[in-house]
């Protein structure tokens, strides 16, 4: 399968990182990726600065209220407004993640599916009719949990079996790997192994925060710790390099400590190319 057309070591663009991103003649990362639901009909001066940016940085868009595994009939309004940003940035790469947000409302947190086979056909068709919508392949991410839902599978097996129904690719989240396996007692260098090679698109790291023994929660807003590049390190031994996004949301440090953590991204790509090179 084609893989997203990112490369390198790429950074979640957040408003609080606009100004500091836009002034900079220094290209930090290779890419950026946004969330649309908040950027879009954004004017003014961010709106400014924000179109310099998508002339000076390759984009990916990483969605957060599709509604992927919801009962609800997907919100076409928001898939016209998503298709028209995509469409006026030139962005190609879309990812949503594989969970609920919406019922009878926005509920504003991505909540957990049974892993079940009636949802991974009911999943399958749902992210064919995102793809027929906006007229791009749709990579669907693996996501953080804090319940398990009654399910006839695991979150393996479900993954894969989306993957394959719907003939998609996967944006492999290793923080969400680990932060699953400390809430649930999982194996996460198994996960990263059972996964499909040639439909990882890009990958994703971040911080989280312990909220006790044994929980985890993907927050977004600590350094990436040495447990989770360990894991990013597993991936590409086993995958080949991929496309590396860090995630930031808030607590943001300087810039240029952002920057350090997507150099140590870059540090492993390059080890981990490099054999592959010698033996070519």
């Amino acid at each position: 399968m084609q893989h997203s057309g990112l490369s390198g070591a790429g950074l979640g663009l957040r408003r609080s990182l606009l100004g500091e991103i836009a002034d900079s003649s220094h290209a930090g990362a290779d890419f950026l990726e946004v969330a649309p639901e908040n950027w879009i009909n954004i004017g003014g001066r961010f709106g400014r600065q924000f179109r310099a940016l998508t002339e000076r940085y390759t984009f990916a868009c990483h969605g957060l209220s599709l509604n992927l595994g919801g009962l609800a009939p997907l919100d076409q309004r928001l898939l016209r407004d998503i298709k028209c940003f995509l469409d006026e940035h030139q962005i190609s790469v879309y990812s949503e993640h594989l969970s609920a947000c919406a019922d009878d409302g926005q509920l504003y947190d991505l909540m957990p599916v049974p892993f079940s086979e009636f949802n991974v056909l009911r999943i399958a068709e749902r992210i064919n009719q995102v793809e027929d919508a906006l007229q791009r392949p749709l990579i669907i991410e693996n996501v953080s949990a804090y319940a398990c839902l009654p399910g006839d599978m695991d979150e393996t097996a479900f993954v894969n079996a989306v993957l394959q129904e719907a003939d998609c690719q996967l944006l492999l989240d290793v923080n969400n790997v680990l932060v699953n396996s400390i809430n649930f007692g999982t194996d996460a260098e198994q996960f990263i192994r059972a996964m499909p090679s040639a439909r990882i698109a890009y990958m994703h790291i971040a911080g989280h925060h312990d909220a006790q023994p044994g929980l985890k929660i993907d927050s977004h807003g600590a350094p990436v710790i040495d447990p989770v590049w360990q894991l990013l390190q597993l991936a590409y031994a086993e995958h080949g390099v991929r496309p590396t996004l860090l995630e930031r949301d808030f607590n943001f440090p300087p810039i240029a400590e952002l920057y350090a953590e997507l150099g140590q991204i870059r540090e492993m790509q390059t080890a981990v190319a490099a054999p592959r090179i010698l033996r070519a």
